[in-house]
């Protein structure tokens, strides 16, 4: 199963793009107004977990079963977080 280097490049460009979201919203000073910045925060740690479980299976061989599973989990969780961040975003603000 080789989806650690995929998740890898995905988690590092998804992580990137909750940090333009959060300095966004602290730019305008919108981020007191809704619970959009604490989801992009949330999604950025679930997107840090992936890239280190995904980084770790990939030095492994990807040999390691819990390490793939990790960074699967912790890459969909940070998806919808972010999704949800976009979302609460477009509405509010």
């Amino acid at each position: 199963m080789q989806r650690s280097p995929h998740l890898l490049n995905a988690s590092t460009n998804l992580l990137g793009f909750s940090f333009v979201i959060i300095g966004a919203l602290k730019l305008t000073n919108s981020d007191a107004k809704s619970y959009s910045d604490e989801c992009a925060w949330m999604a950025s740690g679930f997107f840090l977990v992936a890239i280190l479980s995904s980084y770790w299976a990939i030095r492994q061989n990807d040999t390691n079963i819990v390490l793939n599973t990790l960074a699967d989990t912790t890459f969909l969780c940070g998806l919808l977080l972010l999704t949800i961040s976009i979302i609460i975003g477009a509405t509010f603000l």
